[in-house]
């Protein structure tokens, strides 16, 4: 059974982006398990950073045959230069990782294990390796990794999955995405058999993007029960497509709500999804720079910083869109002209004096500073390196320009 490189990723039409996880480094002493939605550049990261790794891929079919037949052939092809395994797809044969534990003991060999979805790692039981590999996500594309490439109003009609970033026809990709997602990790993995009401809470999931989530509301336009749409989020969760954005409850002036919002990972997919275009200078666009922002904040949090994310929003109404650990508020706008009306919420919150830094990103031209505490970054800090690093109290806070983590 010869192992290659696999060619499967359609990423092979998108030119090379240099992405800030570095594999090399990170498999030089352990083990790692690399999860992250499809066409995200998982496979084309490999072919280009582990060029001499031994590669399986469980969706070429003769080796996904042979591998479920016999997981011990790993063990017995491998040779003394073999040093560095990847796996790719792990999630289709989850009982190779018994196979994968005991070369990991017996002969120090390094696995990269990848996948889409964890959903089958995680509930199926299986040997999870007991601490002996790591787990790292792979997000599509930030600023920081397109560089001089990154455009802000591309970034929200096309999304930031890198082939369709760079398509010729982006709004076909994306409606081919939605589809994949729904044959091959819906179908193929069978976690429901009711693909028509799926699809239907699919794109009633979409239109809750960003929301706190009525979930009666998504099961009668679903036409399913109000316990099925909860099983239908944790499934979007598990194969990596939503992420919960939970509540921060430590007000004490006003009283927090404790329900999470959702975010689609990817906005254009979002847009897919709802079958319309983000423009600029309308409500939709508001809230697809919102849930472009929330990606960034995650990826800097996935990748460098490991900060936890929630939002606040008080039972009288007031909300501020993130706060990043305990120390920064983020409240965005995709306005031109920001109002003190449109600061209210900030300044409520501001006013708890529980925080450190009480931040607005908006469109405006020029950063400002605003009764001592608020900070706007500029629609020209956008064009150039994503958002401005503004200094304060000689302190300079990256949000999040990835030279450093957010100075707490």
């Amino acid at each position: 059974m010869t192992m290659k490189p696999s060619s499967k990723s359609t990423d092979t039409d998108s030119p090379w982006v240099e992405r800030i996880l570095d594999l090399r480094s990170l498999l030089k002493k352990k083990s790692y398990f690399l999860f992250g939605p499809r066409q995200t550049g998982k496979t084309f990261l490999i072919r280009h950073s582990l060029t001499n790794a031994r590669i399986y891929d469980l969706l070429d079919t003769s080796i996904y045959l042979s591998l479920s037949r016999d997981p011990g052939r790993i063990g017995q092809e491998l040779t003394p230069e073999d040093s560095l395994v990847v796996i790719d797809e792990i999630q289709r044969l989850p009982h190779l990782l018994n196979e994968v534990h005991r070369l990991i003991e017996t002969q120090g060999v390094r696995f990269l294990l990848t996948g889409s979805s964890a959903r089958k790692l995680r509930r199926g039981g299986v040997n999870l390796l007991g601490g002996r590999a790591r787990t790292k996500y792979m997000r599509p594309l930030t600023y920081k990794e397109l560089g001089n490439r990154f455009d802000l109003h591309r970034a929200i009609e096309r999304g930031l999955l890198p082939s369709i970033y760079f398509s010729d026809d982006a709004r076909a990709d994306l409606e081919a995405y939605a589809g994949l997602y729904l044959q091959q990790e819906i179908v193929a993995e069978g976690v429901t058999r009711n693909i028509p009401a799926f699809s239907r809470f699919l794109k009633a999931a979409a239109f809750c993007n960003g929301t706190i989530v009525n979930f009666t509301n998504v099961a009668n336009d679903a036409q399913v029960a109000r316990t099925t749409i909860y099983e239908y989020f944790e499934i979007l969760k598990d194969t990596l497509v939503l992420h919960e954005l939970p509540a921060w409850r430590k007000t004490k002036k006003r009283k927090p709500l404790a329900s999470s919002k959702y975010y689609f990972f990817d906005v254009g997919v979002v847009s897919a999804l709802q079958g319309r275009a983000f423009r600029p200078d309308t409500p939709e666009f508001g809230e697809a720079f919102e849930t472009y922002l929330m990606h960034e904040l995650k990826s800097y949090s996935d990748y460098v910083s490991g900060e936890p994310l929630s939002f606040w929003r008080s039972t009288t109404g007031f909300e501020v869109d993130f706060i990043i650990g305990e120390h920064t508020a983020i409240e965005v706008k995709a306005k031109n002209n920001v109002s003190q009306q449109d600061m209210r919420s900030l300044q409520a919150l501001a006013e708890e004096k529980g925080l450190k830094r009480y931040l607005c990103v908006c469109l405006e031209p020029r950063a400002r500073r605003v009764e001592g505490c608020l900070w706007f970054h500029s629609r020209s800090s956008w064009r150039h390196c994503g958002m401005a690093s503004i200094p304060e109290r000689r302190v300079t806070l990256h949000f999040p320009t990835w030279g450093r983590e957010i100075d707490p």
